[in-house]
């Protein structure tokens, strides 16, 4: 491999080579503790969700979290049936994946298949389950763009024929995205694109002009909308709106500082009881932090941070360059995400709408979450000294 990893090469030269075993315990180890702990958090959260919207009865407080684990079976499945994929197999899913997410979102839009909640048009019904299309998206551009960008190695320093190219392919799927409205997943497509293409040793100048270019246009689409502008503004100063745009947020803030360095123990947070919106999704981690405290959130970081160093090993040993690069779109997909939204809950950037992976309820998210885990195990599975 000659381009393809160069800068991850500078970043892990210094390790030797080391051959995993089948079952790689440093990418299963810290997602099935992180699926551990989303599990106790959703029961955690959702069961006042459940009594306030479905009655006293016992199995009614539990639905959220009996779907739960329905959606983590699924996930389970996804990810044991990935994870004995081949390279081959692998590369065999680029195209499949890529029309059947793209359809998938043109059939949003279908009257009948697309459902419409709190203004956007995000999921689509399949017989009595709901899918939210974004999120295969996301997984099926890190298939692409390897496959895409591999083929293209010896000419990622042509702009035109490498990061160009790549970003006119990618831009209308994420227009697609941004339609919805998702804007959260938009910011997410722009973020695999350029870590994706830094990979594969595209000019650090061009990648510097497009992103700038890029965060232009997210940001011109960014302030036509009302409630989009009053997201990037209240994080700056929450208390200034702290009973419209900001009141999540400082939700956040008052569970975190709850929390302090250990916490007020598992299930005896407050926040949770409706004071937080979206405790059970996209503001978990503040959950966490106020019941586990500082110590539980820095376990938190450092199983992601985990699971990213082993995926860039992977990438690193990996001597194909799909292999390679698809190994740090999945590692990207989990880890960046990860690190996103709990910036958004601690106040570091605006809000996305991305959820936590492993940790957060939701259906897509969690299988596909796991399906990405699957893929990263069978490419860390290939003994080092015989891959093909």
């Amino acid at each position: 491999m000659r381009n393809v990893g160069k800068h991850l090469r500078s970043w892990f030269g210094r390790f030797e080579a080391v051959s995993y075993p089948r079952r790689d315990p440093w990418l299963w180890l810290p997602a099935g503790a992180l699926i551990t702990l989303g599990l106790l958090m959703v029961l955690n959260t959702t069961y006042f969700i459940g009594q306030d919207r479905g009655g006293d009865a016992h199995y009614v407080r539990l639905h959220y979290f009996k779907l739960h684990l329905f959606h983590i079976g699924l996930g389970t499945v996804a990810l044991l049936a990935l994870s004995q994929f081949s390279l081959r197999g692998l590369r065999r899913l680029v195209y499949p994946l890529t029309v059947v997410s793209v359809l998938m979102l043109i059939a949003v839009w279908i009257p009948g298949l697309g459902l419409v909640r709190g203004g956007a048009r995000r999921w689509l019904r399949i017989g009595p389950l709901l899918a939210e299309p974004s999120e295969l998206v996301k997984f099926a551009v890190v298939f692409f763009l390897a496959e895409f960008l591999a083929r293209r190695q010896e000419r990622m320093e042509n702009l035109r024929a490498g990061p160009l190219s790549a970003m006119i392919i990618v831009g209308p799927i994420a227009l697609m995205v941004l339609a919805q409205p998702d804007f959260g997943t938009t910011v997410m497509l722009a973020v695999l694109l350029f870590a994706m293409l830094f990979a594969a040793g595209a000019r650090t100048a061009h990648l510097g002009a497009s992103g700038g270019c890029a965060v232009a246009i997210l940001a011109a689409q960014a302030v036509r909308k009302t409630y989009r502008v009053r997201r990037l503004t209240s994080f700056l100063h929450p208390w200034q709106v702290a009973q419209g745009a900001g009141f999540q947020l400082i939700q956040s803030f008052v569970a975190l500082g709850t929390g302090g360095k250990w916490g007020v123990g598992l299930g005896a947070g407050r926040q949770k009881m409706f004071f937080l919106p979206q405790a059970h999704t996209d503001f978990i981690f503040a959950v966490i932090g106020e019941e586990l405290g500082v110590a539980g959130a820095i376990a938190v970081l450092a199983l992601f941070g985990v699971i990213m160093w082993r995926g860039l090993r992977i990438a690193h040993e990996e001597p194909d360059p799909f292999g390679s690069l698809l190994a740090v779109g999945l590692t990207s997909l989990l880890s960046l995400q990860a690190l996103i939204n709990m910036a958004v809950v601690i106040g570091m950037v605006p809000t996305k709408g991305l959820p936590l992976p492993f940790l957060s309820y939701g259906g897509t998210a969690m299988v596909m979450s796991m399906t990405t885990l699957g893929t990263l195990l069978a490419l860390g599975r290939r003994p080092a000294m015989r891959r093909a």
